[in-house]
Protein backbone atom coordinates (compact mmCIF):
# COMPACT_ATOMS: atom_id res chain seq x y z
CA UNK A 1 0.00 0.00 0.00
CA UNK A 2 1.63 3.82 -0.93
CA UNK A 3 2.01 6.01 1.26
CA UNK A 4 -1.25 8.15 -0.21
CA UNK A 5 -3.95 5.07 0.34
CA UNK A 6 -2.20 4.87 3.95
CA UNK A 7 -2.93 8.46 5.04
CA UNK A 8 -6.65 8.21 3.08
CA UNK A 9 -7.14 5.14 5.75
CA UNK A 10 -5.73 6.20 8.87
CA UNK A 11 -7.52 9.19 8.04
CA UNK A 12 -10.83 6.79 7.65
CA UNK A 13 -9.62 5.20 11.21
CA UNK A 14 -9.31 7.86 12.88
CA UNK A 15 -12.78 9.46 11.69
CA UNK A 16 -14.80 6.39 12.62
CA UNK A 17 -13.11 5.82 15.84
CA UNK A 18 -13.80 9.80 16.31
CA UNK A 19 -17.27 9.40 15.80
CA UNK A 20 -17.68 6.47 18.15
CA UNK A 21 -16.11 8.02 20.72
CA UNK A 22 -17.94 11.35 20.02
CA UNK A 23 -15.06 13.24 20.20
CA UNK A 24 -14.44 16.46 17.85
CA UNK A 25 -12.88 16.05 14.68
CA UNK A 26 -10.96 19.60 14.50
CA UNK A 27 -8.76 20.19 11.70
CA UNK A 28 -5.67 20.08 13.67
CA UNK A 29 -6.08 16.72 15.12
CA UNK A 30 -6.38 15.68 10.96
CA UNK A 31 -3.18 17.67 10.53
CA UNK A 32 -1.56 15.83 13.41
CA UNK A 33 -2.27 12.61 12.00
CA UNK A 34 -1.09 13.55 8.81
CA UNK A 35 2.30 15.08 10.24
CA UNK A 36 2.60 11.91 11.94
CA UNK A 37 2.11 9.93 8.84
CA UNK A 38 4.25 12.10 6.78
CA UNK A 39 7.41 10.71 9.61
CA UNK A 40 9.70 7.47 8.46
CA UNK A 41 10.64 5.66 11.80
CA UNK A 42 9.95 6.64 15.52
CA UNK A 43 9.27 10.78 16.59
CA UNK A 44 9.18 12.79 19.72
CA UNK A 45 6.54 15.37 20.56
CA UNK A 46 9.18 17.97 19.83
CA UNK A 47 10.15 17.00 16.55
CA UNK A 48 6.30 16.67 15.58
CA UNK A 49 5.93 20.19 17.18
CA UNK A 50 8.55 21.37 14.84
CA UNK A 51 7.93 19.73 12.15
CA UNK A 52 4.15 20.99 12.31
CA UNK A 53 5.42 24.54 12.97
CA UNK A 54 7.80 24.24 10.02
CA UNK A 55 4.78 23.64 8.42
CA UNK A 56 3.16 26.52 9.22
CA UNK A 57 0.28 24.76 11.25
CA UNK A 58 1.30 26.03 14.80
CA UNK A 59 -0.14 23.81 17.81
CA UNK A 60 0.31 23.86 21.20
CA UNK A 61 1.95 20.84 23.11
CA UNK A 62 -1.58 19.85 25.09
CA UNK A 63 -3.15 19.45 21.61
CA UNK A 64 -0.38 17.17 20.55
CA UNK A 65 -0.08 14.58 23.53
CA UNK A 66 -4.22 14.72 23.43
CA UNK A 67 -4.34 14.02 19.98
CA UNK A 68 -1.64 11.48 20.31
CA UNK A 69 -3.30 9.45 22.67
CA UNK A 70 -6.43 9.93 20.66
CA UNK A 71 -4.39 8.12 17.98
CA UNK A 72 -3.21 5.44 21.07
CA UNK A 73 -6.65 4.53 21.66
CA UNK A 74 -7.43 3.88 17.84
CA UNK A 75 -4.38 2.23 16.87
CA UNK A 76 -2.99 4.38 14.68
CA UNK A 77 0.02 5.15 17.36
CA UNK A 78 2.23 3.32 19.33
CA UNK A 79 4.24 4.86 22.33
CA UNK A 80 7.63 3.01 23.02
CA UNK A 81 9.70 3.43 26.19
CA UNK A 82 13.64 3.69 25.79
CA UNK A 83 15.09 4.29 28.74
CA UNK A 84 13.72 7.72 30.40
CA UNK A 85 12.77 8.76 26.59
CA UNK A 86 9.27 8.25 25.17
CA UNK A 87 8.85 7.80 21.45
CA UNK A 88 6.22 7.07 19.40
CA UNK A 89 5.81 5.33 15.78
CA UNK A 90 3.41 4.93 13.63
CA UNK A 91 1.59 1.47 13.82
CA UNK A 92 -0.98 1.61 10.73
CA UNK A 93 0.65 -0.88 8.25
CA UNK A 94 4.17 -0.70 10.18
CA UNK A 95 4.64 -4.27 9.98
CA UNK A 96 6.27 -6.53 12.98
CA UNK A 97 9.62 -5.23 13.88
CA UNK A 98 12.78 -5.30 16.41
CA UNK A 99 14.04 -2.36 18.32
CA UNK A 100 17.08 -2.62 19.05
CA UNK A 101 18.26 0.22 22.00
CA UNK A 102 21.77 1.37 22.56
CA UNK A 103 22.16 2.14 26.02
CA UNK A 104 25.40 4.17 25.08
CA UNK A 105 24.55 6.77 22.64
CA UNK A 106 20.76 6.23 22.89
CA UNK A 107 20.73 5.41 19.06
CA UNK A 108 17.58 3.09 17.92
CA UNK A 109 17.61 0.73 15.22
CA UNK A 110 14.56 -1.27 13.64
CA UNK A 111 15.47 -4.73 12.30
CA UNK A 112 12.71 -7.01 10.55
CA UNK A 113 13.67 -10.51 11.51
CA UNK A 114 11.19 -13.05 9.84
CA UNK A 115 12.34 -15.86 11.89
CA UNK A 116 12.15 -13.93 15.11
CA UNK A 117 8.65 -12.27 13.73
CA UNK A 118 7.31 -15.59 12.68
CA UNK A 119 8.28 -17.35 16.14
CA UNK A 120 6.79 -15.10 18.20
CA UNK A 121 3.73 -14.31 15.87
CA UNK A 122 2.92 -18.19 15.86
CA UNK A 123 3.25 -18.26 19.92
CA UNK A 124 -0.01 -18.50 21.51
CA UNK A 125 -0.76 -16.49 24.91
CA UNK A 126 -3.51 -17.80 26.84
CA UNK A 127 -6.59 -15.63 27.51
CA UNK A 128 -4.89 -12.98 25.67
CA UNK A 129 -5.67 -12.00 22.05
CA UNK A 130 -2.60 -10.65 20.27
CA UNK A 131 -2.40 -7.23 18.23
CA UNK A 132 0.44 -6.59 17.66
CA UNK A 133 4.23 -6.86 19.44
CA UNK A 134 7.27 -4.81 19.62
CA UNK A 135 10.56 -6.56 21.07
CA UNK A 136 13.28 -3.86 22.55
CA UNK A 137 16.60 -5.46 22.83
CA UNK A 138 19.23 -3.84 24.73
CA UNK A 139 23.14 -3.10 24.18
CA UNK A 140 25.54 -0.88 22.35
CA UNK A 141 25.98 -0.04 18.90
CA UNK A 142 28.98 -0.98 16.92
CA UNK A 143 30.15 2.54 17.37
CA UNK A 144 29.77 2.73 21.19
CA UNK A 145 31.54 -0.52 21.32
CA UNK A 146 34.17 0.11 19.28
CA UNK A 147 35.01 3.37 21.21
CA UNK A 148 34.31 1.81 24.69
CA UNK A 149 37.83 -1.01 23.51
CA UNK A 150 39.75 2.20 22.08
CA UNK A 151 39.25 3.76 25.29
CA UNK A 152 40.13 0.56 27.25
CA UNK A 153 43.39 0.12 25.37
CA UNK A 154 44.70 3.40 26.25
CA UNK A 155 44.34 2.19 29.96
Amino acid sequence: MDNKNIKETVKKVFNEYLSANRHRKTPERFAILDAIYSIEGHFTVDMLQEMMEESNFRVSRATLYNTILLLMDSQLVVRLQFGNSSQYEKLYNSGMHLHLFCTQCGKITEIHDTNLQRIISETKFPHFNTSHFSLYMYGLCSRCDRANKRKKKKL
